[in-house]
């Protein structure tokens, strides 16, 4: 790729042992470099009406325009076109908010037609390449937000999203009495073939009884807060299903990260069926909309890194860090929510609290 081809032409190969997703934080004056030349990408892009950007974007079967569903500005400022399959299969284009700042696709999925995404093949994905290393991720960001799951004894706990069930098994471990949700009828049966006393229901959680009730201490969403339509609806419903005191979990994909500056439409967050982009500040103001007291982050440096599976020399450890918590928080984004005052003053430990209704 061109963009490998320019590294590799400024920096050689001192570098090579770091890994990609990883090296824009180590290389030296990278990190100014990336976010002026994503300044300069925010002036020069045009804004335009959104019946302006309607004439200019076809609208396919299962697709509806938006305004944006952070501020509901209306408003459009076209940045990317992502596409898929070496220019084949998919493609769609994302709009940046000119008043928030909220990424978004546009035009987006209609909520009625989000199981069409799902219905056949997702189940695979989850279970090949994909999932090689999934719980070691979620093993990584329950630590950053240790002691919250430490022990799941006597606590309930929903993944919203549960896919072929990798991060209920390890809910089972902890001693959660746990459950979750899925629209892909395939992830579902198999998630329960996996799981001992762990159970995944297909649908919404309004559609199942022993979820509906609510009283969680924990909802987890695992890389699926990219995927919602309507996350406003949907951040209202998982704050009535939290009881007092509780929590939710999400690891999505970072709209502020140096590889998206850095790598526009190619980024590797902008996939298939991912909908909605969040930075650390539009997603304070979903929260807030939908009644959470306060929200923690955690920087994400690299699931090798983290683990210990790559070494880095200390000298590039520490810029790392340092690039990494002064920029964005890294390619991914972790955050802990609270759902009200016991839930902060219980769970926030060593965490830093930004409390969203002062």
């Amino acid at each position: 790729m061109a963009h490998r081809r320019l590294g590799r032409l400024a920096y050689g190969s001192r570098y090579d042992n770091v890994p990609w997703g990883q090296r824009v934080y180590v290389r030296p004056g990278e990190r100014l470099i990336r976010e002026t030349q994503w300044q300069w990408l925010i002036r020069r892009s045009p804004v335009v009406s959104l019946e302006e950007y309607q004439r200019m974007r076809p609208l396919g079967e299962i697709e509806e325009f938006l305004s944006c569903m952070m501020c509901g500005e209306s408003r459009q400022q076209p940045l990317f076109q992502p596409t898929g399959g070496s220019g084949k299969g998919w493609r769609y284009h994302v709009t940046r908010c000119p008043a928030c700042g909220f990424l978004y696709r546009n035009p987006n999925v209609r909520p009625e037609r989000l199981g069409d995404l799902y219905a056949t093949g997702y189940s695979n994905f989850l279970t090949g390449k994909y999932a090689a290393n999934r719980q070691r991720r979620y093993d990584l960001t329950m630590k950053a937000f240790s002691p919250v799951f430490d022990e799941g004894k006597e606590r309930r706990l929903l993944d919203f999203g549960s896919g072929v069930g990798l991060f209920l098994e390890l809910a089972e471990q902890r001693g959660f009495d746990a459950c979750g949700v899925d629209l892909s009828p395939e992830s579902v049966a198999q998630a329960n073939e996996r799981l001992r006393r762990a159970r995944t229901y297909f649908g919404a959680p309004e559609d199942v009884p022993e979820i509906s009730a609510g009283g969680f201490d924990v909802i987890t969403l695992w890389s699926v807060l990219a995927h919602l339509p309507r996350p406003l609806e949907d951040f209202r419903t998982f704050r009535s299903l939290l009881g007092p005191g509780g929590v939710l979990l999400v690891l999505t994909v970072n709209a502020r990260s140096l590889l998206l500056k850095a790598y526009g439409s190619t980024w590797s967050g902008f996939t298939k069926n991912h909908l909605m982009f969040y930075s650390s500040t539009t997603v304070r103001t979903l929260l807030a909309r939908t009644g959470f007291a306060g929200v923690a982050f955690a920087p994400h440096y690299g699931d090798t890194i983290e683990a210990g599976t790559t070494a880095l020399r200390p000298d590039l450890t520490r810029r790392l860090r340092r690039n990494v918590e002064l920029s964005d928080g890294g390619n991914m984004m972790r955050m802990l929510a609270f759902a009200d005052e016991e839930a902060i003053g219980r769970w926030s430990g060593p965490l830093t609290i930004h409390r969203l209704n002062p």
